[in-house]
């Protein structure tokens, strides 16, 4: 029973201190379940757990240092800038329209399934613009999440799990799903259209009162705040090398880590080709990479010893051995509603293959299918739950590009996220998926 228990015990912990701002998530990540393993009689062999979950990351820690160096020495040459003004000309500066357009950037790019794909392509794209208007980037963070998040589809990486674990085809798994899918996406565009809508009052009485100011200074109010510049220099080729990078990296043919070195030494050979140049770059963006190097060490030395203690598996156990018999039932739907929450504690490969086969195990004596139980882990588990997760890099990337914290991310988004898994639940409770 201690084991369970200190298990959730640590991970209440690392949750509270990190939405609390009492401690950087580095420390929580790294602290509480150091003493948790100690606590529970590991030692030494902590160590061994920690290097473990280092390893498991190791290519990912990689890839997010030089995407952050790459997209910083981009946005250094000014190649987003004619993109921005291009978009302020299509599109106009209203929140109303660039907010519900950023989800479905989201939405399309992350057609290949992969959330880290998702985030490098929409966020370093859009931000520029976002800062241009001054739309909140939290809000940035929070549609491309909710826009990845409701799209579950067969080659997605959850649903990709759930089929393994539990030996069912992910097309099984998935058609039923389409429905609640599309009621998905709606709302997600609902919510993106109210937060830009909301944004755009907030703007506007903003810019009301910097007239009223600029006015009493003797400014101009009706100045164009967007100027019109000629292309910075190497614009097409930095385009190209952009397009170049991330459409291999969505080819799955090379690693990203390894597209985005190469990128970054191309980049900075040809918009910054000497020494001096070179180093100031580097050491412009050396903190925003160390920063985030140095947490997703931390994210993976928390899932290592979690996961080698064996705390995550016993959590589960103790989950399902003392759910109430005359709820086991309802596992499918009881599921589905805390599916969303569940992606805060567990990591993918723990919660997928390590959890899901024993509520599955558990629940089919009582007559419950076990396509029933994945397809309630797909209503939040890692699909809506995953861009809030200390436990997945990924929540990292859209923090760190966004140039957000991490507590501010939770905080502003999983109000959204949750409510996007419980109003794709009652859509599966109303197609007959589910049942009470």
């Amino acid at each position: 029973m201690m084991l369970p228990l200190v298990g959730l015990i640590t991970i209440v912990a690392v949750l509270a201190a990190i939405l609390s701002k009492r401690v950087s998530p580095l420390v929580a990540l790294i602290a509480f379940p150091i003493l948790a393993a100690l606590a529970t009689g590991f030692g030494l062999e902590t160590s061994r757990f920690i290097l473990s979950g280092i390893q498991g990351i190791a290519g990912v820690i990689g890839m997010f240092v030089f995407a952050i160096l790459f997209f910083g020495v981009l946005t250094d040459a000014k190649m987003l800038e004619p993109v921005v003004a291009w978009l302020l000309r299509m599109i106009g500066s209203r929140p109303s329209r660039i907010v519900p357009g950023s989800a479905l950037l989201a939405l399309l790019v992350h057609l290949d399934g992969s959330g880290a794909v998702v985030f490098l392509v929409t966020i370093p794209a859009l931000l520029p613009l976002y800062q241009r208007v001054g739309i909140d980037r939290r809000i940035l963070a929070c549609v491309t999440s909710l826009a990845a998040g409701v799209n579950f589809l067969p080659w997605t990486g959850p649903t990709l799990r759930a089929s393994a674990a539990l030996h069912i085809s992910t097309s099984n798994l998935f058609l039923p799903l389409i429905g609640v899918q599309a009621v998905g996406l709606a709302f997600v565009f609902v919510m993106s259209l109210v937060l830009g809508i909301r944004e755009e009052k907030r703007l506007a009485k903003i810019a009301l009162e910097s007239a009223a100011i600029s006015v009493l200074d003797g400014g101009d109010p009706g100045a164009d705040p967007i100027e019109s510049h000629g292309l910075p220099r190497y614009f097409y080729f930095n385009l190209l090398l952009l397009l170049l990078v991330l459409g291999t990296m969505i080819s799955g043919k090379v690693d990203p880590v390894v597209l985005f070195m190469v990128g970054t030494v191309i980049a900075l050979l040809v918009n910054f080709p000497s020494l001096k140049a070179q180093q100031e770059r580097l050491v412009a963006h050396a903190p925003a990479a160390l920063m985030m190097a140095s947490i997703l060490f931390a994210a993976g030395s928390f899932t290592g010893i979690m996961k080698g203690t064996g705390m995550l598996n016993a959590m589960a156990t103790a989950a399902v051995h003392h759910l109430p018999q005359h709820a086991a039932g309802h596992i499918p739907i009881l599921l589905a509603i805390i599916s969303m929450p569940l992606s805060l504690i567990f990591d993918p490969d723990s919660f997928y293959f390590g959890v899901l086969p024993v509520i599955a195990g558990a629940a089919a004596p009582l007559g419950v299918a076990p396509i029933a139980v994945a397809q309630a882990a797909l209503m939040g588990v890692h699909t809506v739950g995953f861009p809030v997760s200390p436990l997945t890099p990924a929540t990292f990337l859209a923090v760190g590009l966004s140039d957000i914290s991490l507590a501010q991310h939770q905080r502003f988004a999983t109000p959204f996220l949750w409510a996007a898994s419980l109003v794709m639940t009652a859509a599966a409770v109303a197609f007959g998926i589910f049942h009470f």
